[in-house]
């Protein structure tokens, strides 16, 4: 069973926010469609480049999309 995340609850969230369809994300980023795929649902998690390159995409902190912080910044985990 594949749990999820605050990282997968992260990115979700963020592509939902977005307006764009997974493909448009994949394109720009040329990324193959099943690696975001996975990212969703749990299945594999980014290496650290692939984290750099969401977290500019997306313009939040390394921070923000793994769930260490919330929006303003705040510290979630202790």
């Amino acid at each position: 069973m594949i749990m999820k995340s605050k990282f997968t609850a992260r990115l979700t969230e963020l592509i939902t926010e977005s307006g764009k369809t997974q493909n448009s994300i994949c394109r720009e980023l040329h990324i193959a469609k099943q690696k975001l795929s996975n990212w969703k649902t749990g299945y594999t998690e980014p290496c650290i480049e692939d984290i750099i390159m969401l977290t500019l995409y997306f313009d939040v902190s390394a921070d923000y999309l793994l769930g260490i912080v919330d929006e303003t910044g705040a510290r979630i985990l202790q």
